[in-house]
Order: C-alpha cells, then sequence, then structure tokens
C-alpha cells in the first residue's frame, strides 16, 4: 500500500513538473507574440492586385522589414485587401504611421500600429446566437406568442396532446 501512494507521489511530481514547463512556453510565447504586435502594423484598403514585394518596397523608407503578410479569403483564394507589416524594432512603427492616407497603386491606405486580439471577445459583446437578443425563439418578446414544441404556442390554455 505504501509502494503505491509513493508511486502516486511520484507520478504527481512528474505531473506538477510538466505543468510548470507547459506554462513557461505559454508565457514565452505569449511574450513574444505581444512583441511582434508592437512591431507591426495594419495597413488597410490595400489594392488587391498587390504584391508583399510591392507592400514591403512602399514601406522600406520607414525602416528594415522583417515580414509582409496580406491576409487572403479563406474559401476563395483572393486577397480580403488588407495587410500587416512587421518591422524589425518597435520605434520603427512611428514612422511608418507617417505614411497613413499615402497613395498606394491609386488607393488611400490606411496604417494603423497593429491591436492584439483578446481572447473571447470576437463577437463584439452582441450576446450569442442569433444577434443581440440570441436568437431565443418565435417571436419571443413584444407581447408576441412564442412557439412551443411541435408548433403550439404556449400561454394559451389548449393544452397539447401528443399522439
Amino acid at each position: 500500500m505504501k509502494r503505491r501512494v509513493a508511486e502516486m507521489e511520484e507520478e504527481a511530481a512528474k505531473l506538477r513538473e510538466m505543468q510548470a514547463t507547459l506554462d513557461q512556453a505559454h508565457q514565452e510565447l505569449s511574450d513574444t507574440k505581444d512583441d511582434v504586435d508592437n512591431r507591426s502594423i495594419f495597413v488597410g484598403n490595400v489594392d488587391y492586385s498587390a504584391s508583399p514585394e510591392e507592400i514591403q518596397a512602399h514601406f522600406q523608407s520607414c525602416g528594415s522589414i522583417n515580414r509582409v503578410t496580406i491576409l487572403l479569403d479563406k474559401f476563395t483564394g483572393q486577397p480580403k485587401g488588407y495587410a500587416y507589416v512587421e518591422f524589425t524594432e518597435p520605434s520603427l512603427v512611428a514612422q511608418a504611421l507617417v505614411l497613413n492616407e499615402s497613395v498606394f497603386k491609386g488607393r488611400n491606405i490606411k496604417v494603423v500600429p497593429k491591436r492584439t486580439n483578446l481572447p473571447g471577445m470576437s463577437r463584439g459583446g452582441r450576446g450569442g446566437r442569433g444577434g443581440p437578443r440570441g436568437g431565443r425563439g418565435f417571436f419571443r418578446g413584444g407581447g408576441f406568442p412564442v412557439r412551443g414544441y411541435r408548433g403550439g404556442y404556449r400561454g394559451r390554455g389548449r393544452g397539447f396532446t401528443p399522439y
């Protein structure tokens, strides 16, 4: 019995150690993601025919660039019309913001610092499924009838016999 308890304690110690290394790796990943976001800009209203090399050439005057990412529609593969530019230094972001409303391929581009997405904030604060009211039923609210099980209306006193 004592041997089994010792084995369980040993296994628990290994699990704690593994959890600590995972937490540390997650923290490092989070730090690097924030660092990349601090060195990046969002470029909006980008011409659909623009290539990453052309965008890099447009922002070359700001400083050294690590990466240019043009986002594509996942179903059609067509560009969405915006891009992200990652610089080597966070100080270069301020220089890139000067190019806001500059003309690139005949369009005035929008240049703003890249924001960090917060988990769970993608719904815009509107609630669950179906929009602002949550899509909870047929004519819910406002004194309209609410559709119940098998199409009957609740609250009318008719009752429902399933068979």
